[in-house]
C-alpha cells in the first residue's frame, strides 16, 4: 500500500531517504537519488509518486520528532516551515543491525546525503553526523568486504550522490587502514569524521563535477582550491570545535613538500597522509564523464609510493589492507572469464571473485566463485564497470558471500 506524495515533498538536489514508486509498483526514484531539475520533478509527478506505507511511517516518525524538537527549542516559524518530511531522515542507529548490509548502507547513504546537502542549514549537525559515523564504523568492523562491495558499486552508480559515496568510502578505508596501522581509537574517529565532511563546502559541485565531461571553469577551479577552508568554516559555524578534525579538513590537500593547496603548507602526519591516500584512491577508482578510472596495477604502484617518488610505509599498508582489486570492482581472469571481486585475499593480487560471464563473454546462469590464488584462475586485469554487461544484484551477492 502506497502513501501518495504532494509536489512540495520532492525537493531539488536533496537525496530522497526512501524508495519512491508509481501506483503499479514501478520504481521511480531509488533511495539516495536526487531530483536534479524542476523538469525532472514534473516528470516524476506525472507518475503519481508514492512511498510504501512502512517507509512513510518511518519518515513521518523522523519528521514528527524533528518538528517537536524545533517547537521545544522555540525556533522561528520560518525555520519550522522549511521542514519537509522527505528531507528528514529516520534514525539509522539501531536499525542497521537488523537490515541486510546493502540496505543498511543505502540508509546511511540517504541520511548522510541529506545532511551534507543541507550543509549550513542542517539542524543538530554534529549529533546526526556522529550517528552516521558510529553506525558506519560498526558495519566496517562487522562486514568489511561486503561494505566495500556495496560502496564501490554505489560509486559506479551515476544516479547516486557521488560526494556522499566518496565520503562514506573514504571514511571506511581510513578505518580499515588506521586499525592496521595501530592508530588510537580517538584518532580513527577523527579521521572518519574528517573524511565524511572534508568536501562539505562543495557537496553539490562535487556531484556535478563527477558528471561533467568538459573542462573546469575558472569558478570551479576557485571553488576546488578554496573548499578545504570553506568546509572547515562551515563545520565551525555548525559547532565543531575539535582542532584535529578541523585541521585535517583544512589540510587534506596540503602536501609534505608544500605543493598542495590552499595554503601551500608543509604537512606530514600519519592521519593526514592516510586521509589523503583514501581521498585520492576513491577519486582514482571512480569513473567520470571526462575520464575512466585508473588501472588497478598503476594505482597500487602509486599508493605504494605514497603518490611521491620513494616507497611509503603507509601507502604499502594501504595496498596490503585493501588489495589491488577492491571488493565491488570488476576483473578479467586468465581464461577470459569476467566477474566482480567479493573478498580480499591473503595477498593483494589474489582476491575472491564471483564470475559473471564465461570465457566467450556470455552471462552465466548462476555466478561462480573463483579463488584467484589458484594459478588456473589468476587475475589478468582490472576492468572498468561499463565493460561487464551484467546487472549485479548487490543485495543477493552480499547475502551469498
Amino acid at each position: 500500500m502506497y502513501q501518495l506524495l504532494p509536489a512540495d515533498a520532492l525537493v531539488l538536489n536533496q537525496p530522497v531517504p526512501v524508495n519512491i514508486w508509481d501506483p503499479k509498483g514501478v520504481l521511480l526514484l531509488r533511495k539516495g537519488e536526487t531530483i536534479t531539475s524542476a523538469r525532472h520533478r514534473d516528470q516524476i509527478m506525472l507518475h503519481t509518486p508514492g512511498v510504501l506505507a512502512s517507509d512513510w511511517q518511518a519518515v513521518s516518525y523522523g519528521y514528527t520528532t524533528a518538528l517537536d524538537r524545533l517547537v521545544r527549542n522555540n525556533e522561528s516559524l520560518s525555520e519550522i516551515a522549511k521542514l519537509n518530511a522527505l528531507t528528514v531522515e529516520s534514525d539509522p542507529q539501531g536499525r542497521d543491525q537488523q537490515l541486510p548490509v546493502s540496505e543498511a548502507w543505502a540508509d546511511l547513504h540517504a541520511t548522510l546525503g541529506t545532511l551534507l546537502h543541507q550543509g549550513s542549514e542542517a539542524n543538530q549537525f554534529i549529533e546526526r553526523l556522529l550517528r552516521v559515523q558510529t553506525a558506519g564504523a560498526q558495519l566496517w568492523q562487522q562486514q568489511p568486504d561486503n561494505s566495500l562491495v556495496v560502496l564501490v558499486q554505489f560509486l559506479f552508480d551515476t544516479r547516486l550522490s557521488y560526494s556522499t559515496t566518496h565520503a562514506l568510502l573514504c571514511a571506511g578505508l581510513c578505518q580499515l587502514v588506521a586499525r592496521a596501522a595501530d592508530l588510537a581509537c580517538g584518532s580513527q574517529q577523527q579521521l572518519a569524521l574528517s573524511a565524511l565532511t572534508m568536501n562539505l563546502g562543495m557537496t553539490r559541485a562535487h556531484d556535478e563535477l563527477a558528471r561533467q565531461a568538459g573542462a573546469l571553469t575558472a569558478a570551479q577551479r576557485r571553488l576546488i582550491r578554496e573548499h578545504p577552508l570553506r568546509s572547515a568554516a562551515m563545520l565551525r559555524a555548525l559547532g565543531v570545535t575539535d582542532p584535529v578534525w578541523l585541521r585535517l579538513v583544512e589540510q587534506h590537500h596540503e602536501r609534505s613538500d608544500g605543493t598542495g593547496y590552499p595554503a601551500g603548507s608543509r604537512v606530514d602526519g600519519a592521519e593526514h597522509r592516510l586521509l589523503q591516500l583514501a581521498d585520492t584512491y576513491v577519486a582514482c577508482i571512480s569513473p567520470r564523464e571526462s575520464r575512466g578510472s585508473m588501472p588497478a596495477q598503476e594505482l597500487a604502484r602509486q599508493l605504494y609510493l605514497g603518490f611521491g617518488r620513494a616507497p611509503d610505509r603507509l601507502g604499502a599498508l594501504f595496498v596490503k589492507s585493501i588489495g589491488f582489486f577492491p571488493p565491488g570492482s570488476y576483473v578479467r581472469l586468465t581464461h577470459g572469464e569476467c566477474g566482480i571481486v567479493v573478498r580480499r585475499g591473503l595477498k593483494a593480487n589474489e582476491p575472491k571473485v564471483m564470475v559473471l560471464t564465461g570465457r566467450h563473454g556470455l552471462p552465466l546462469g548462476e555466478p561462480v566463485l573463483r579463488d584467484t590464488s589458484d594459478p588456473a584462475w589468476a587475475v589478468q586485469a582490472g576492468l572498468p564497470p561499463g565493460e561487464v554487461k551484467v546487472l549485479v544484484n548487490v543485495a543477493r551477492l552480499t547475502a551469498r558471500c
